[in-house]
C-alpha cells in the first residue's frame, strides 16, 4: 500500500528532474532517444532528423533522475550499484542510467517506446521496404516461417517487429502468441496473447522454458541477446513454428553468425545445424543519415553441413531512395 501511495509523488518528482523540456520530447512521436552525458550536455534524437543537441542538465538534478527510476524498480542507486537498467516509471520507456565511479558523472539513456504501429504498407509508401519484400514477409507469416529481424542499434528492429506482429494478428488471427521481453517494447493487438517480462531473477531462458507449458502456437521474443537464444531456437523446432525475434547484427548474414555466438554461450558449439532448421527467413533492416531501409530479406533453407543454403529476395534499388 505504501509503494502505491508514493507512486503518484514519485513521478511527480520525476517529472520535475526532467523539466518541462524532456517531458514534452517524452510525449512526442518522432522522438527516439533521449539521451544524458557525464559532463551535463542532453541529445535527443527524432525521427527524419538525426541526433541534436537538447541543452544541459546538472549532476544534482540528472542523480535525482536516476534516484527517481531506481526507487520505482524498487532499487537503489549508488557506489554499489552504480547502474539501473529498467522502464521508466513515465511511459514504461526503455531506461539505463549510469552513475560514478563507472562513469565521471551521472548519464542516462532513455529509449522512448513507439507510440504508434506503422503497417507494412506504410513500409513500402515510404520505401523502407519493396511491395515484394512485403509479400515474402506475408507469405512467410502464412507458411508460419519462423522470421528473424536483424539490424544495428536505432535502426527499428522493434518497430518492423510490431508491423509483422500485426500482421500475423490479421494473417492468424485464432493463433495464441507467447511474447517475451526484457522491456514492453512490443505492441500486440491479437485476441489471445500473454505477455511475459524478464526480472532479476527470472531469465528469458526461465521464461522460454514456461512458456512450452503456455500453449503457445507463435513464440515471439522482443530480442535474443544471450544464451537463451538455443532455448528459443529449439522451441521453434519443435513444434512452434511461426515465431518471431529480433537481433543485434549489421546484415542477414551476420545475423546467423550472431546466433552462432549465442548459441556456443550455453553449448560450446555453434549450433549451425539447429539455427538452419528453426530459422526460416531474415529481414535485414539498417540506417543511414537519411533514414532506414529493409537491406534483404533472405531465406534460410538449411544448414548443408559446409554453409547456409539461402535465398536473398530482391533489394530495394540503390536509386530509390528511402526515408525514415
Amino acid at each position: 500500500m505504501t509503494q502505491l501511495r508514493s507512486h503518484p509523488r514519485l513521478i511527480r518528482k520525476l517529472q520535475e528532474a526532467l523539466g518541462d523540456h524532456l517531458c514534452v520530447a517524452l510525449d512526442d512521436p518522432t522522438v527516439v532517444e533521449i539521451m544524458l552525458n557525464p559532463d551535463g550536455k542532453l541529445f535527443i534524437e527524432r525521427l527524419g532528423h538525426g541526433v541534436g543537441p537538447a541543452g544541459i542538465m546538472n549532476a544534482a538534478t540528472a542523480e535525482i533522475v536516476i534516484g527517481s527510476v531506481a526507487h520505482a524498480l524498487r532499487s537503489e542507486a549508488d557506489d554499489e550499484q552504480p547502474i539501473i537498467s529498467g522502464e521508466l516509471p513515465i511511459g514504461g520507456h526503455r531506461f539505463e542510467g549510469l552513475l560514478p565511479p563507472v562513469v565521471s558523472g551521472p548519464a542516462f539513456t532513455i529509449r522512448r517506446r513507439a507510440s504508434q504501429l506503422i503497417p507494412l504498407d506504410d513500409y513500402v509508401a515510404t520505401k523502407v521496404m519493396t511491395e515484394l519484400q512485403a509479400s515474402v514477409i506475408r507469405s512467410a507469416i502464412s507458411s508460419r516461417f519462423n522470421v528473424v529481424i536483424s539490424g544495428g542499434t536505432g535502426t527499428g528492429k522493434t518497430t518492423l517487429a510490431n508491423a509483422v506482429i500485426a500482421e500475423i494478428s490479421e494473417i492468424a488471427p485464432d493463433d495464441r502468441l507467447l511474447i517475451l521481453e526484457d522491456t514492453a517494447e512490443i505492441q500486440c493487438a491479437a485476441a489471445n496473447a500473454v505477455s511475459l517480462h524478464t526480472s532479476d531473477t527470472v531469465d528469458m531462458a526461465r521464461l522460454l522454458k514456461s512458456t512450452m507449458r503456455l500453449r503457445p502456437d507463435r513464440i515471439i521474443v522482443g530480442e535474443v541477446r544471450d544464451g537463451a537464444a538455443l532455448t528459443l531456437l529449439k522451441a521453434w523446432n519443435t513444434g512452434h513454428p511461426g515465431g518471431v525475434t529480433t537481433v543485434h547484427s549489421n546484415s542477414a548474414m551476420s545475423a546467423l553468425r550472431r546466433l552462432e555466438q549465442l548459441t556456443a554461450e550455453v553449448s560450446q558449439q555453434p549450433m549451425r545445424e539447429v539455427i538452419g532448421d528453426a530459422v526460416d527467413l531474415i529481414v535485414s533492416i539498417e540506417r543511414s543519415p537519411t533514414g532506414r531501409r529493409v537491406r534483404d530479406v533472405v531465406h534460410i533453407e538449411r544448414f548443408t553441413g559446409n554453409s547456409y543454403e539461402t535465398k536473398t529476395n530482391p533489394q530495394i534499388e540503390e536509386d530509390e531512395g528511402y526515408v525514415a
